[in-house]
């Protein structure tokens, strides 16, 4: 899916809402119902493959016939693999194979460690996405995200002016904490024109008004995940998925 085909969906429904299928125990069953209910609502859905990994081959299965069902029934959806990948060589090249062939994700999310020769394999790929790990929200994120170089400037900023090099704004993403809003700023400012992926709403307390703040352009170029806030809210999915697009509303006026 290309940046303006996203982009076109996001201001169609006036959402910009991710839902992570992060169910355990693992059902197919139950992610169908949670797809049902909250499509109308969402432009994007990431599993998060440890999930599913933790299951055996049954996870597996039930990831890749999850993606087929969105695929099937919600083809204009964006999905994403959050698999946090890093390495080299064949093996970069055979992740890339599982989740952009096998699986036919839009992207993936992959740790910026290793540099470009960790990307390159999936950027090999037309019309999919690398969604790089740049500022996370958990509490130790400072110990290399947020510290500074020589010069003074943060770790997270020489992540994205480096990899702003590797491919265009309609091939690489940002994963940026909704829990820091003024650092979503900051990671706007080197990213004018990426897509940022913001997961950290909800269950981990942050702002959707926060986010929708620092991170919107004009043309979107902002993905808003929720997980449990959503998948496990006592109102149902579908009852969650539309509050939380009701507060993205205004922004799209």
């Amino acid at each position: 899916m290309t940046r303006q085909a996203l982009n076109r969906e996001i201001h169609n429904k006036k959402s910009c809402l991710c839902v992570g299928l992060d169910v355990s125990p693992v059902s197919l069953e139950l992610n169908k119902r949670i797809i049902d209910q909250t499509a109308p609502y969402a432009v994007a859905y990431k599993p998060n493959t440890a999930f599913y990994e933790s299951a055996g081959w049954e996870g597996w299965k039930c990831l890749e016939e999850t993606v087929s069902y969105i695929r099937s029934r919600y083809p204009d959806h964006f999905l994403i693999a959050d698999a946090k990948r890093g390495d080299i060589g064949n093996t970069a090249r055979e992740y890339a194979r599982t989740f952009f062939e096998r699986m036919d994700f839009d992207a993936v999310t992959l740790s910026p460690y290793l540099g470009y020769d960790s990307v390159a394999p999936f950027l090999e790929y037309n019309n999919k996405w690398v969604i790089l790990l740049v500022l996370t929200s958990n509490p130790s994120a400072g110990d290399f995200q947020t510290s500074e170089l020589s010069n003074g400037q943060p770790f997270f900023r020489k992540i994205i002016e480096t990899a702003n090099t590797w491919a265009g704004n309609d091939r690489m993403m940002y994963v940026t904490g909704a829990t820091r809003g003024e650092m979503i700023g900051k990671v706007r400012e080197a990213a004018p024109d990426r897509f940022l992926l913001i997961p950290g709403v909800g269950m981990q307390g942050g702002s959707v008004e926060e986010v929708m703040k620092f991170a919107k352009t004009d043309q979107g170029d902002v993905l808003i995940n929720v997980s449990r806030a959503i998948i496990q809210a006592p109102e149902g999915p579908a009852a969650a998925a539309r509050s939380f697009a009701g507060i993205m509303l205004p922004f799209f006026s």
